[in-house]
């Protein structure tokens, strides 16, 4: 991180508040097709006139897929290519004559969702027929079908060797002090191959310059914040900060997601501005992803739990130990400190949202830890102050670890926007 910690907040708010000055259609990269990684060109199309909520009972449908049956951060490449696939379906579709857009988002969606969880094919195939239920039957139904089964194909074919599920990676970082371990019996981190697989839009990861020096003046300000504010026994928490942390410990994949397909629901937007709202965010949650987890593997910092445990060993005098600590969320994720997932997942997509849509757009934030009790800011700005700061009162991640990851997902979602059309 860099010196001027002190302001990492304010920092933190002038990032997402510059990145607002972005033109809503600052999309002038090439179009790309498939994976978005190898220049396939579609004729222009031309605005549709059939309705976006395809794309939202499809992003819906795959939520419902991915989880919980499959861990956050695993399911997240697959959100990614579900939604890339119908952006590309809706784009194919609407250069070609006579052909329906619906019929070819539903199709794509389907046939990719299938093809990575084959266990809910069943369950696909009536979402499907639901779907086509309502395209009228003829030439431009089939020809949008065909146009579905085609790019979900490409897609298919191209990822088939990105790294997705390569169990041969592993954590291998040996014990040390500042080195976050696997707790037994787990030998490994969850999804390390995450960190080496081919990126869905992005050229280049975004990079940050490292967890801080143990003995440095930062690492002590963190340190001493998470230890004090961030343990199950803290006494100067507030009940507010007590109830953002559970609040955000939620499933960080689907929760800015969710709120924007109810908040599409009662503010259309056009057909290929959904689609192209989603494959923009889960692309760039994908891209941050793979940056995070690098890091996560190939850094292996330590996690709070850990450090005040060894701090009698970190060389730093003014981090003192303290027998016994836990953090308030429990268990601890099974990954390193250093970047944070849930930033580089909610940070990409607050960032989309805020430059499409506006700072003030009003998403409902539902948790599964307050079910009855959700959750609206006046700003996106204040949802991500909020979000940031639950990791660190939850006693989970220090705050070098949130203010570089959510770096990460506001660079990576402007590389995103940029190079999607």
């Amino acid at each position: 991180m860099n010196r001027l910690r002190t302001r990492v907040v304010l920092a933190s708010t002038l990032l997402v508040a510059g990145s607002a000055l972005l033109p809503a259609a600052a999309t002038s990269g090439a179009t790309r097709g498939g994976s978005h990684q190898h220049g396939h060109h579609h004729p222009h199309p031309t605005p549709s006139t059939e309705s976006g909520r395809v794309v939202l009972d499809w992003e819906r449908i795959a939520f419902a897929t991915i989880y919980p049956a499959t861990p956050i951060p695993v399911g997240v490449p697959l959100l990614g290519y579900t939604s890339t696939a119908m952006y590309d379906a809706v784009r194919a579709s609407s250069s070609r004559h006579d052909s329906s857009e619906t019929a070819a988002v539903a199709q794509a969606a389907h046939d990719v969702l299938v093809h990575y969880v084959p266990a809910a094919a069943a369950s696909l195939d009536t979402s499907l027929t639901t779907s086509l239920a309502g395209v009228p039957d003829g030439s431009a139904e089939d020809r949008g079908v065909w146009t579905g089964k085609k790019v979900a194909a490409r897609l298919i074919e191209e990822r088939a060797d990105d790294g997705y599920l390569d169990t041969t990676i592993h954590y291998t970082l040996p014990p040390g002090i500042g080195t976050w371990q696997p707790v037994p019996p787990a030998t490994d981190m969850l999804g390390a191959w995450i960190g080496s697989m081919d990126p869905l839009v992005v050229k280049r990861l975004a990079k940050v310059n490292g967890p801080d020096a143990l003995t440095s003046d930062d690492y002590t300000t963190d340190y001493n914040e998470v230890k004090l504010l961030g343990s199950a026994t803290s006494t100067v928490r507030s009940t507010a900060q007590t109830d953002t942390s559970r609040f955000f410990n939620s499933n960080s994949a689907t929760m800015v997601g969710d709120a924007l397909v109810r908040y599409l629901e009662a503010h259309p937007e056009t057909l290929q501005d959904t689609a192209w709202l989603f494959a923009a965010i889960h692309s760039a949650m994908t891209d941050s992803l793979i940056t995070c987890w690098q890091l996560k593997r190939d850094v292996g910092f330590w996690r709070p739990i850990e450090a005040v445990a060894g701090a009698a060993d970190d060389g730093n005098p003014d981090t003192q130990p303290q027998a016994g600590w836990t953090p308030l969320l429990a268990p601890t994720p099974p990954y390193s400190d250093y970047v944070t997932g849930h930033g580089c997942l909610t940070s990409p997509a607050v960032e989309v949202i805020r430059t499409r849509l506006g700072e003030t757009t009003p998403l409902e934030l539902r948790s599964s830890n307050f079910p009855t009790a959700p959750r609206t800011y006046p700003s996106l700005s204040e949802l991500e102050h909020d979000a940031l700061n639950s990791r660190i009162w939850g006693g989970l991640h220090f705050r070098d670890a949130m203010s570089d990851g959510y770096a990460i997902g506001h660079r990576t979602a402007r590389a995103v926007m940029h190079r999607l059309d």
